[in-house]
Order: structure tokens, then C-alpha cells, then sequence
């Protein structure tokens, strides 16, 4: 059983906040079905830290007035909430906290400093695999590092590039920002005029694009996976397919695509794409849930993204419903006090150096 508040954190400066927001929602009610004191802590756009229990309903946020909420900050081992004029007013102690943030800093790594530097252990994947799985161009050189297969691609940081992304990818082919997911900003250029619209596009939310052949024979398998008590545990396969040339946004948030869980593929097959997925997952010594997605070319797997914050947690992975993804939220938690509470036992040193440096030496710029 979970002890203490539980600070479940949402939201963010990024593209995919209001997907965050149902997510962070969601996983505020799991917990509290499961007896366990939430905190709510929703992060605006704007980057400012709201908390309390009112935040929990996924409905209050269509119209979010902040006047109305407790503005909040994070430091030494809780929550701080603010008076009207930004003084603190209450302290709330926090046992973990989970990161349901979905792109920007929330996702990329800037929660897990936030935390760490106040001894909050933060249930998700740690600095280096958030910050690395965020960016596709650093994802494709460590899949490839791992000898993990991935679609072959090219970077395009500006419309000087897209010469060279031709000449590397050829028609047709997928556009991505580099740094963002819910397919926002996404598109399929079937020739050079479609090709500058769609680089124009990416580039208007991120400083680069990915560039990837367009498989018109793909299929869409998802695997998620998260570790807890020594095992390492993948889900089964989902297929999600869409009527578009890509999943849209619509069709991941709105009702447009269609699933199936677990999805139908030869049992050899399904269990590679596992293996793959948990391969990366433990030479990354990642943590938390992690969805995988790949395409599939005929027999040919290929990983394309790794989601160190997937939409709703990836619950319908794991469980037909709320209830019985209670014990892996729980899991992927108490995980992350016993990681925290292990590295926190590791040496911290003192050299000593200070005392023998000259007082003029500060001054003097010299040693």
C-alpha cells in the first residue's frame, strides 16, 4: 500500500498538455479508487504549478480560470502552496510522485531534475532516457547503437536540407517533428511541392524534422512495458490502424482509428517485437512505462518510437479497465521510492579543495 501523498504531476509547456491532462486525470482517479492520497499538481502552458483535489476532474480544464486554484512549488522533499500574493502558505510532504506529462520538459526530462534536486522520487524513465527517446534523431542512433532495427531517415533542420532528404529517402515519405508525438505536425509528401509544405510545417513547432520512407503496407504494433519487484513485464501486442495514410491525432484521441489487443499476428512474431521492446527497455535501465511502437513491413520489424509517458499510461495494455491497472500504477511507484531510496545511499563525497584555494584567487582568476 502506498504511503503519504502521492503527487501526480500533468500538463506542461508543451503541444500534447490537454492530452497530459487526461492522462494525469486518469491516473489521479486510479489511485484514489485504490485508497491512496493524491495530490494533483497540473502545470500550465505557461509553465506555472497548480495543486489541489479539485484538479482531478478532467472536466474543470475547458475553461481554466488560474485565479481560481492554488499556484504551488516543489522544494525540500514536497509540496509548497501559495497565497494570493505568492507566499507559501501550507506544506505538504510527498512519498513519490508521478510524471504524466507528455512532451516539453514534463517528458523530456526537466520533471526528473525537478525532483530529484528535492528528493521526490519521480515514478517514470530517468533524465537520460526521457531527454534520448523525446528526440527521434537521438533515438534512431541509439536503436542503432543497441542493433535494434529502425526505418532508415534523414534530418532536415532547415528548407536548405530537403535536397539531401530526397536524395536519401526518395517519394513518398513521412514527415515528423522531431521532438513531438499525437502525430501533431506529422504529414506523407508524395512529391517535392508536398515535401516543402510538410517540412514548413514540422519545422513551425520543432528546430528539425525526421524524414522516413513511407511504408504503404505498414502495420501499426504497440507493445508497453514497466518494471516492479525485479521483473520486467510487457504487455501484449495492440494493432491500431486508421482509414488515413498515418494515425492522426483523430484517430488516437478522438474515436478515428480502431484497435486490437492483442493483436493478431504469428505467435513467434508477437513475441519477438516483446523481446525487442524489453531489450531496449533494460539496456536503458529505463523505468516507469514505456510504450513501444512499431511498423511492420511484411515480416520486417522495425521500432519507431519510444514513449517514456504514453497516452493514458498505457492502461488498456495492461487491463480491460481502471481497476485492474491499479497494481502496476502502484508498482511502477513504490519502484521508484525503492530506486530512489537506493541511490540515495550511494557515497557523496568532500574533497576538501575549497579550503586550500588563496583568497585572492577568486579574484585574480588564477589557481
Amino acid at each position: 500500500m502506498l504511503k503519504g501523498n502521492i503527487a501526480v504531476v500533468f500538463g506542461g509547456a508543451s503541444n500534447e498538455s490537454e492530452i497530459s491532462v487526461i492522462t494525469g486525470t486518469m491516473a489521479c482517479n486510479v489511485l484514489k479508487k485504490g485508497g491512496v492520497d493524491v495530490l494533483p499538481v497540473y502545470i500550465t502552458q505557461k509553465g506555472e504549478f497548480f495543486c489541489g483535489e479539485e484538479l482531478a476532474d478532467v472536466h474543470g480544464y475547458s475553461a481554466f480560470i488560474a485565479e481560481e486554484h492554488t499556484r504551488c512549488i516543489v522544494a525540500n522533499g514536497g509540496i509548497y502552496t501559495l497565497n494570493k500574493k505568492g507566499k507559501t502558505k501550507k506544506f505538504l510532504p510527498v512519498y513519490a510522485a508521478l510524471n504524466c506529462c507528455h512532451g516539453g520538459l514534463g517528458e523530456g526530462g526537466g520533471l526528473c531534475g525537478l525532483f530529484g534536486f528535492n528528493a521526490i522520487p519521480l515514478a517514470g524513465a530517468d533524465m537520460f532516457a526521457s531527454s534520448a527517446f523525446m528526440d527521434k534523431y537521438h533515438t534512431k542512433q541509439l536503436l542503432a547503437a543497441l542493433n535494434v532495427p529502425a526505418l532508415p531517415y534523414a534530418v532536415v533542420r532547415s528548407m536548405g536540407d530537403i535536397p539531401q532528404a530526397i536524395k536519401a529517402i526518395g517519394f513518398p515519405m513521412v514527415v515528423k517533428p522531431a521532438c513531438l508525438g499525437s502525430s501533431i505536425g506529422v504529414s506523407v509528401a508524395q512529391d517535392e511541392r508536398q515535401l516543402n509544405v510538410a517540412i514548413g510545417a514540422a519545422l513551425c513547432y520543432d528546430k528539425k524534422a525526421i524524414c522516413e520512407p513511407y511504408l504503404q503496407s505498414r502495420r501499426e504494433i504497440n507493445v508497453a512495458v514497466y518494471f516492479s519487484g525485479d521483473e520486467t513485464v510487457a504487455s501484449d501486442c495492440e494493432e491500431v490502424s486508421s482509414s488515413d495514410s498515418f494515425l492522426t491525432f483523430d484517430d488516437k484521441y478522438a474515436g478515428g482509428g480502431s484497435s486490437r489487443i492483442p493483436a493478431d499476428l504469428p505467435q513467434d512474431m508477437a513475441q519477438l517485437i516483446k523481446n525487442i521492446a524489453k531489450k531496449v527497455y533494460v539496456e536503458c535501465e529505463m523505468r516507469g512505462i514505456a510504450r513501444f511502437d512499431f511498423l511492420l513491413d511484411g515480416d520486417k520489424i522495425y521500432l519507431s518510437e519510444v514513449n517514456t509517458v504514453p497516452g493514458s499510461m498505457g492502461y488498456y495494455l495492461f487491463s480491460k479497465n481502471f481497476g485492474g491497472f491499479y497494481p502496476v500504477l502502484e508498482g511502477v511507484i513504490e519502484q521508484a521510492v525503492t530506486d530512489f531510496a537506493d541511490a540515495r545511499r550511494k557515497k557523496i563525497i568532500t574533497t576538501g579543495i575549497l579550503n586550500g584555494i588563496p583568497h585572492t584567487a577568486a579574484k585574480g582568476g588564477k589557481m
